[in-house]
């Protein structure tokens, strides 16, 4: 601080000044002398009128720093945030339309695999029946040639047994035996 030979000053005030100095003072832990100049020089450097209590130009520089947040903040919003919300809700749109063309296609696709799957399962079972009604139409080379075999020497020693038959009963055993044949 300065030095005490500074201090020539005197100002004049009341008891219930003087208390109310006193006890400001001691609420921040000054002295009277050392809050009265930190006083005066706040009121010096802020401009402030100390009878203003309700601090008029305190609330036109809020005022005033508000207005000019609230244009900043419109303006911002003009020029990105509202262009930004259109092209996300565009891009939204589009996302949702092509999900949209997805679903059909893969789901058109699907269907048509699926019948698909269906048809050639129903042929697949007509084919098993048909084949199972074949093989079962069907015997294997090695039974075929023991039944003809069997007719064979049946034929055989049935003819040497009638061969003092007349031909007409020799034909009539022929004819039996290649219906025998024919029925393999």
């Amino acid at each position: 601080m300065t030095e005490q030979s500074n201090y020539n000053r005197t100002v004049k005030y009341t008891t219930a000044t003087d208390e109310k100095l006193q006890k400001m003072a001691d609420q921040t832990g000054r002295t009277k002398r050392d809050f009265f100049i930190q006083m005066v020089e706040y009121f010096y450097k802020t401009k402030k009128d100390p009878k203003d209590i309700n601090d008029e130009l305190l609330k036109k520089t809020l005022i005033k720093n508000h207005d000019t947040y609230i244009r900043f903040i419109r303006t911002q919003e003009d020029r990105l945030l509202i262009p930004l919300k259109e092209e996300i809700d565009r891009m939204i749109n589009n996302q949702r339309e092509i999900v949209k063309y997805f679903n059909e296609q893969v789901i058109g696709a699907n269907k048509s695999i699926l019948s698909g799957q269906e048809m050639q399962a129903a042929k697949l079972k007509e084919t098993d029946k048909l084949l199972q009604a074949v093989f079962g139409r069907i015997d294997s080379k090695e039974k075929l040639k023991a039944k003809f075999l069997l007719i064979l020497n049946g034929y055989i020693k049935l003819r040497e047994e009638v061969s003092s038959l007349k031909n007409r009963e020799k034909d009539e055993l022929a004819q039996g035996f290649r219906k025998q044949v024919a029925d393999l």
